[in-house]
């Protein structure tokens, strides 16, 4: 499929193309949709296969953001930046300058923040460029606390529905991805009393999840279809397919990663083996909740923050409610919850 083909699928304004020859920087910034106010979203550096995998990758992802940002009630639009290549080998203070220049180019239509591989001290670089970021070490800080923080909340909202209770004590929870965000989320189920079981690509993770929340460590290809009350993605994107989906061994999904369903058939499948899949970018709304203020020139206030976050426990069950009510997946409830509230705001 073309380029535009896929644009105009997806439904975007704008897609930015960008090089640096002087530091090898090659990034792609999707800015999905502006009607609720600029685009907002993070920037992900990773090592792609392939151009066509990270436009798909910045596609979805830009799109999502703009579905989070109105589910959270956050007066902003959705954006993602995809920056492709190996950060061990390309990170450096020029490098990002480059980035934030072509970030300003922009003019404040996208806001961008920190994602995979990239850091508050990534961003503070960025920022001496151009005043178009969030989560800055001066002001937000690192967004991974309150991205926990809200997938547990969102998480004990689908206990309460599937198991009687919000509690996940002697629940087991498969994390698939201890990075800053799954590891932090490991460390509210242990407190809360799950039983842990956990893989990630490094080993140092594992280890210290082993050693400080007892989990049990399971090899990376057979997480999804590990024994659990609760299968948790927090690594990157499309983990459950129409193939893989039928093999799990639990009753709730909820997790941090984004697009975790392949196609949106997976999660009528899901419906169908009664498993009950909370969107993920209902339950993953904590980071951009947090660093929306800086985007809105809006004072910071953590206390208020965190009570912004925790709502996103009744959110999470009025998407569930609505899906019941509308005899439709949790998928496609979320997008019907999140599209009304754009749709009312350009009306």
């Amino acid at each position: 499929m073309s380029i535009f083909k896929q644009i105009e699928g997806y439904g975007h304004e704008k897609v930015l193309f960008a090089t640096d020859k002087k530091t090898g920087l090659k990034c792609i910034v999707s800015i999905h949709d502006t009607t609720l106010g600029p685009a907002c979203g993070g920037t992900r550096f990773w090592n792609y296969e392939s151009d066509e995998d990270a436009i798909y990758d910045v596609l979805r992802l830009s799109r999502g953001m703009t579905l989070k940002n109105a589910a959270a009630g956050l007066a902003v639009g959705g954006g993602k930046a995809v920056i492709i290549g190996d950060p061990k080998k390309l990170k450096s203070e020029e490098f990002f300058k480059a980035y934030g220049r072509i970030i300003d180019s922009l003019g404040g239509l996208y806001y961008t923040a920190e994602d995979v591989n990239i850091s508050t001290h990534d961003i503070d670089i960025v920022n001496t460029v151009t005043p178009y970021v969030m989560g800055t070490s001066a002001i937000t800080g690192d967004p991974s606390p309150f991205t926990a923080r809200g997938v547990f909340q969102g998480m004990k909202a689908g206990a309460s529905i599937k198991f009687g209770s919000d509690s996940l004590k002697g629940k087991v929870v498969a994390i698939q991805g201890l990075g800053s965000v799954g590891m932090l989320l490991a460390k509210h189920l242990y407190e809360d009393g799950a039983i842990l079981k956990v893989t990630d690509i490094n080993q140092e993770a594992i280890d210290f999840a082993v050693k400080n929340y007892g989990a049990t460590a399971v090899p990376i290809n057979d997480i999804v279809t590990t024994d659990c009350d609760v299968f948790a993605p927090c690594a990157l994107g499309a983990i459950l397919n129409v193939d893989n989906v039928r093999h799990l061994k639990c009753e709730l999904v909820c997790g941090a990663a984004n697009n975790v369903l392949v196609v949106p058939e997976v999660g009528n499948i899901l419906e169908e083996l009664n498993i009950l899949y909370l969107p993920d970018y209902i339950v993953n709304a904590g980071g951009i909740i947090n660093c929306a203020p800086e985007a809105l020139k809006e004072k910071y206030d953590v206390d208020n923050i965190n009570k912004k976050v925790d709502e996103i426990y009744d959110t999470t069950k009025k998407v569930v409610e609505l899906a019941r009510k509308e005899k439709i997946s949790t998928y496609a409830a979320a997008d019907m919850y999140a599209l009304s509230i754009i749709e009312n705001a350009k009306k």
